[in-house]
């Protein structure tokens, strides 16, 4: 017995099984595609760019395995290109034409009309922005293959546009307090239109677990501004902005050098980090209340590993003047891969090809007002 129990005691813990998860790639053979891809985008004056993501895509999907088979990327960079074309001949001109014709009205006294003008505008460019955020996603998930299997939605996204207007102000009306359940619903309502194969994505991530984290990033910009007002207070109420003999005193110099501490910190270090943290939070909860079948998925980094991922892309983007910006999608790409996970089971025999339709261009909504992810 005793003999048993000294083996147990000093036999190493069991290994951590793989994830289901596994990114291939390194940054050397990217580096192959993202230079050549900047110097054709530099000569092309921008047009290269829709090629460039198209065949850095192709690299980072082919380098990611789920499971046991490599993800494959289908989608093409005239896809993209007729998709920005599209939006910027029948979205983009347009406003810049109305936007032009309101000018002229406030020129000419008309400033409820021009106003008008601008508001109907301004709304339209939101809605289409939540339309692109939708569209965006579909698009991807229709290009996106696994063992020959591709998803997608034959929901156009029209109706989630307007669901991003209600939700995004319902949010943002009582003071910003309600952003948390406005990003989960819109997430969830999201998701919950996209298919892979012959199974439909359900999404049920619960907002009010992302509060505690949400009221500390809500509550640093107050705690600054009122330790920034509380010096500013003092020293006028003192007379020390006003020095007699235009010399301030030590103590009002000590003072002022607080006040440069607390706006830098506060600003460039707690603001960020806070955000960070709730961001971290947000995708946890967010990727843990997504389900596709009898697979559940998790996303497992932290905020100290969010913190330190924003830290080295801006150490790579400030010590190489900018050029490293070229591997922030590769390093966005391989951070969100290796600490995905996924449970539960798969039925290959259940798998058959997806029957949604298949959009005929690119992400040209999300491209015109750069908004999105990878």
């Amino acid at each position: 017995m005793d003999d048993y129990s000294s083996r147990s005691e000093s036999a190493p813990p069991p290994a951590k099984p793989p994830s289901a998860f596994q990114f291939h790639g390194n940054w050397q053979d990217f580096a192959k595609i993202a230079f050549p891809n900047l110097l054709l985008t530099i000569v092309t004056l921008g047009i290269y760019r829709f090629w460039a993501t198209t065949r850095e895509r192709e690299y980072l999907w082919s380098q990611t395995e789920f499971i046991d088979e490599r993800l494959e990327w289908t989608g093409k960079g005239i896809e993209l290109f007729i998709g920005f074309l599209l939006v910027f001949f029948l979205i983009l001109m347009p406003f810049a034409v109305i936007n032009f014709i309101s000018q002229g009205l406030i020129f000419q006294g008309q400033e409820a009309l021009a106003g008008l003008i601008v508001f109907l505008l301004l709304f339209a460019i939101f809605y289409l922005t939540g339309v692109a955020y939708f569209r965006a996603l579909r698009y991807r998930l229709s290009r996106t293959y696994w063992r020959g299997i591709r998803g997608g939605s034959d929901n156009p996204g029209f109706f989630y546009g307007v669901s991003y207007i209600w939700k995004s102000l319902a949010g943002w009306l009582p003071i910003f307090l309600l952003v948390p359940w406005s990003s989960i619903s819109l997430w969830n309502e999201r998701w919950n239109r996209m298919s892979f194969g012959p199974h439909m994505f359900t999404s049920n991530a619960e907002w009010t677990d992302l509060m505690k984290r949400y009221l500390l990033f809500y509550l640093v910009p107050f705690l600054i501004f009122v330790g920034i007002f509380a010096i500013i207070g003092y020293l006028g109420a003192t007379g020390a902005l006003q020095p007699d003999g235009g010399e301030l005193d030590p103590g009002a110099g000590a003072l002022l050098g607080v006040f440069a501490i607390v706006v830098f910190v506060g600003f460039y270090i707690l603001i960020p980090i806070a955000a960070l943290m709730y961001y971290s939070k947000f995708f946890r909860v967010a990727v843990g209340g997504l389900k596709l079948h009898k697979l559940e998925f998790d996303f497992t980094a932290r905020s100290a590993d969010w913190i330190l991922f924003f830290l080295a892309n801006m150490a790579i983007i400030l010590c190489t003047l900018g050029i490293g910006y070229i591997f922030m999608p590769y390093r966005n790409w391989t951070f969100f891969v290796r600490h995905m996970e996924a449970f539960g089971e798969i039925n290959l025999d259940e798998l058959t090809q997806s029957e949604t339709t298949r959009a005929g261009h690119g992400e040209g909504l999300l491209d015109a007002f750069d908004v999105g992810a990878i």
